[in-house]
C-alpha cells in the first residue's frame, strides 16, 4: 500500500496553503484524493438531488410552455374560441363572450401572470444548476491538476534517486573501484 500523506502536508504542498484557510472545494478534493475515491459527479444528478417538488413543476411549466406543441395548441384553441363565439353560437345567440372577447383576454392575462413567474423560477433553477456544474467542474480540474503535481513530483524523485546511483557509479569507477 502507498503512503498517504497527512491533508495538511498536500495543502502546503500542492497548493501553498495552510490546511485551515482552504475553502470547502479545495478540502473536498484533498479528502477524496487522500481517500483515493473519485471528485467528479454529474451536475445534472446533483441538481436532481437537491430540487424541490416546486423546482420539478417550474421546470416542467417551462418546458411545455415553451414548446412548438403548446405554441400550435394554444393557437387552435385561441382560433377555436373565436370561432365559435363569433359565429357559431352567435348563430343560436348563445355566445358567451362576443367580440373584442374580454373573457378570452382576461384568461389570457391570467395565464401569462402565473407562467411568467413560473418561467423565470425555472431559469432561476437553470442557473442554479450551471453554478454547481461550474463548481464541480473547478473541484474535477483541481484534482487533475494536484494528481498532475503529485507525479511530477514522484517523477522528479525517481530521477533525483537514479541520478544519485549513477553518479554514485561514475564516481566509483572514477576512482578505479570495482563497479557494482
Amino acid at each position: 500500500m502507498a503512503h498517504r500523506q497527512p491533508i495538511a502536508d498536500l495543502a502546503l504542498r500542492l497548493l501553498g496553503k495552510p490546511q485551515h484557510s482552504l475553502d470547502a472545494e479545495e478540502r473536498r478534493v484533498l479528502d477524496m484524493m487522500d481517500a483515493g475515491t473519485t471528485v467528479s459527479r454529474d451536475a445534472a444528478d446533483e441538481a436532481d438531488l437537491r430540487a424541490s417538488f416546486g423546482d420539478r413543476l417550474a421546470d416542467k411549466v417551462a418546458a411545455v410552455g415553451g414548446s412548438w406543441g403548446f405554441i400550435i395548441g394554444f393557437t387552435v384553441v385561441l382560433f377555436g374560441w373565436m370561432l365559435l363565439n363569433t359565429d357559431v353560437l352567435e348563430h343560436f345567440g348563445m355566445q358567451f363572450d362576443p367580440y373584442p372577447y374580454i373573457f378570452l383576454n382576461l384568461m389570457l392575462s391570467t395565464l401569462a401572470a402565473v407562467q411568467a413567474p413560473v418561467i423565470m423560477m425555472s431559469q432561476n433553477r437553470q442557473a442554479a444548476k450551471d453554478r454547481l456544474a461550474a463548481s464541480l467542474d473547478y473541484e474535477t480540474n483541481l484534482r487533475a491538476e494536484l494528481e498532475i503535481l503529485r507525479l511530477h513530483e514522484k517523477l522528479d524523485l525517481i530521477v533525483a534517486e537514479r541520478l544519485a546511483t549513477l553518479e554514485a557509479k561514475i564516481d566509483r569507477l572514477a576512482n578505479g573501484g570495482p563497479s557494482a
